[in-house]
Parts: C-alpha cells; structure tokens; sequence
C-alpha cells in the first residue's frame, strides 16, 4: 500500500499529460488524415509549405495543383496542411 501511495503522484502526471498533450494531438493527427484523404478537384488549399493552390487532379498518394499563373505541380497528400475552400458538390 506504501508503494502505491509512493507511486500516486507519478501516476497522476501521467493522466494529467495523457489528457492535456497526448490525447489533443492524437485527434489532431486524425483530423488532418481525414482532410487529406477527403481532398477532390476544386478545393483550394495550403502545403506546408505555404503554397496556395487549387485541385487539379487527386490520385492515391499524390495531388496535382495548379497555382496563380497556371503552373501545375505535384505534391504528396501528406504536404496538405489545410484546405481553404471546398468545392461546391453537384448531385
């Protein structure tokens, strides 16, 4: 019993930390996998970089872009930080 008394404070850390820093993070990084496998054509995006551009076309790791003045380029999925404008659906 004087062990887990001993132990309570250290294990009281560990919680606290599960629920302010691991537990935030982790629904972070779902979040951003979610938005990167849901990206289509038209969306207007961010890369980490700081590049903004629109959807071109979308293929199962990779994106394609095109910028301001026409330019296409490609990209992993994985350097989407943000998508800043959905594409309107039509159904």
């Amino acid at each position: 019993m004087e062990t887990l008394v001993a132990l309570s404070p250290l294990l009281l850390m560990f919680v606290l930390m599960w629920f302010f820093i691991i537990r935030p993070a982790q629904k972070r990084q779902k979040a951003t996998a979610n938005m990167q496998s849901e990206l289509r054509r038209g969306d207007r995006i961010v890369t980490i970089g700081g590049l903004h551009g629109l959807v071109d076309a979308v293929d199962d790791t990779t994106i394609y872009i095109t910028v301001a003045d026409g330019t296409r380029m490609q990209f992993e999925r994985q350097a989407i930080a943000r998508v800043v404008d959905q594409a309107k659906t039509t159904i």
